[in-house]
């Protein structure tokens, strides 16, 4: 679904009653679009997109995240050009995408404060563990069912279709039953507490200013479970940001825990189980979308986390 400049602007003045200035394309994700505009003399963003609980969870984000993790307060959720739109703040920054390796290695200690923030979030009025909904809770007993539920193709998720989709693909099944097999077997070993995990602390999620992080936005795949989920995201995706070459994420990790005196029982293996459900999600998503060369190499990586 995308949105045609002239129809938003159309929009927001009907919606508004007066003029709106600055209208600006500031990003695209798979699930919506973001614009920049200024009303009077206030900054906003106002984001289009097919899936309304996405609005949904980013408002709840809102309402409980402590403000070192600067995620901007929704002003209006509502249906709009055949979908959803939300409006929020402003909040500037710099991607931490976009970084150069300097600036990347001095961000390390700002991301592992949003790690300890994300942990440390009071959830014990929901219940479940895997993805949260609007109402905030989630639907899997233990964190082993759900890393378990990856092999899942459920008919009820936007990704439904996949597994046929993978079959069919120049990868085909038999990298991604291999990984899955692995993570059966590891994944019964230890017990994990129920923590809030972003689990999409990239792809331009995550903005800088001045050394620090200056926001976290676009809480749609926001779950419960390990919190070392969000370090694992880190370690599996470095591969493929030249600037996090010399950064060893689980090293850090390791060595931020001790500095403020956490014991994280079983580290390694509770990462590694990280690390290969999400080589496994990944695959699923791009088999979803067909993109076979993504889909090639998020096997290869997840079958030499197996090793």
């Amino acid at each position: 679904m995308r949105f045609n400049q002239k129809h938003i602007k159309q929009f927001l003045e009907s919606h508004y009653r007066q003029q709106i200035t600055d209208l600006k394309a500031i990003g695209a994700g798979e699930w919506s679009q973001a614009f920049s505009f200024r009303l009077a003399s206030t900054e906003y963003v106002i984001r289009f997109g097919g899936h309304k609980e996405d609005f949904e969870k980013d408002q709840r984000a809102a309402a409980f995240a402590p403000q070192i993790l600067g995620v901007p307060r929704i002003k209006e959720i509502g249906d709009a050009l055949g979908g959803y739109f939300a409006i929020s703040e402003r909040v500037y920054g710099e991607m931490l995408d976009d970084l150069d390796a300097e600036r990347m290695r001095r961000i390390v200690p700002a991301v592992f404060a949003v790690f300890d923030a994300l942990r440390t979030i009071d959830i014990s009025s929901t219940k479940g563990y895997g993805l949260w909904d609007a109402s905030g809770n989630a639907q899997f007993a233990s964190w082993k069912d759900y890393l378990l539920s990856a092999a899942v193709d459920d008919p009820t998720r936007r990704t439904h279709g996949w597994r046929d989709k993978l079959a069919h693909s120049p990868v085909g099944n038999k990298p991604f039953t291999m990984a899955y097999e692995c993570l059966q077997q590891l994944v019964g070993a230890f017990k994990v507490e129920r923590s809030m995990i972003h689990s999409d602390l990239l792809n331009r999620n995550v903005l800088t200013a001045e050394g620090k992080i200056s926001a976290v936005i676009d809480w749609g795949c926001a779950m419960y479970g390990d919190f070392l989920y969000d370090v694992a995201w880190f370690s599996y995706w470095s591969s493929w940001y030249p600037a996090m070459e010399d950064i060893n994420w689980e090293a850090e990790a390791s060595k931020h825990f001790n500095s403020i005196g956490l014991n994280v029982p079983h580290l390694q293996e509770r990462l590694l189980c990280c690390k290969i459900h999400i080589g496994l999600d990944a695959q699923a998503y791009n088999a979803f979308t067909g993109r076979w060369d993504h889909l090639a190499m998020n096997a290869k990586r997840t079958l030499e986390l197996c090793v």
